[in-house]
């Protein structure tokens, strides 16, 4: 349970305050990004306040963890569309096309064909972002800069999946703003609208660099606790 002091909504209202205003000090409209509230590893006591207070648009890591959390909400909201912004394994590709509505973190070709296949299989046409490492960090997930332009080709030529956009975690140690310019360069190169860059620490940034969605956890949901270790 969250403690009883601590107001969601609040912390909501300031966040969707902070995009409007970086937004229209970037002379960007403020409606033009989309805030992607991160709700992983909080409980369903954390999260329905945020819903109640109006936000539809929310991140989940896990596909169990959704699974398991979302389809209450979702009887309630139906209106929700929940991004999967964690890695994802292929073998848990039918239960992620199940369980959410855009996936953004295609990595890899064995992924974007398992993808592919079970978008066929099911009729469903998922928005997918192409996850990028923009610095080519060996620990991370994502498409290394220089072999972006083919795995955006393959991914919507070859396979015919709805490219929306590309999506980056920039080093802790780095500045960001180098490595959401350099997205947006490869997204424009490629003729893509949308990028998923900046979370709780430099969305103002990365609004200011073009981001279309901001991945926000903490600042609306407060620390995470403890993930479960089952």
């Amino acid at each position: 349970m969250p403690e009883p002091s601590f107001d969601a909504a609040r912390h909501l209202h300031a966040v969707q305050t902070a995009i409007s205003d970086a937004a229209r000090a970037a002379q960007r409209t403020p409606g033009d990004v989309t805030l992607v509230a991160v709700s992983k590893v909080h409980g369903v006591d954390r999260i329905r306040p945020v819903l109640q207070a109006g936000q539809r648009v929310f991140g989940e890591n896990r596909v169990q963890e959704a699974e398991h959390k979302w389809p209450a909400l979702r009887a309630d909201f139906p209106d929700v569309t929940l991004h999967l912004i964690g890695p994802l394994q292929t073998n848990k590709v039918k239960h992620a096309v199940a369980a959410f509505d855009v996936i953004e973190t295609v990595d890899r070709e064995k992924l974007a064909r398992a993808l592919a296949k079970e978008f066929v299989r099911t009729g469903r046409d998922l928005p997918i972002f192409i996850q990028v490492n923009t610095g080519a960090e060996p620990q991370k997930a994502g498409v290394l800069p220089e072999d972006t332009d083919a795995f955006v080709a393959l991914c919507r030529d070859e396979l015919k999946l709805n490219v929306k956009g590309l999506m980056c975690i920039p080093p802790v140690e780095d500045e960001p703003s180098l490595h959401f310019a350099l997205l947006a360069k490869l997204a424009r190169r490629n003729g893509l609208e949308s990028l998923s860059m900046g979370m709780s620490g430099d969305f103002e940034t990365a609004i200011a660099f073009g981001a279309t969605h901001v991945r926000v956890g903490t600042a609306i949901f407060g620390d995470r606790p403890k993930p479960p270790t089952a």
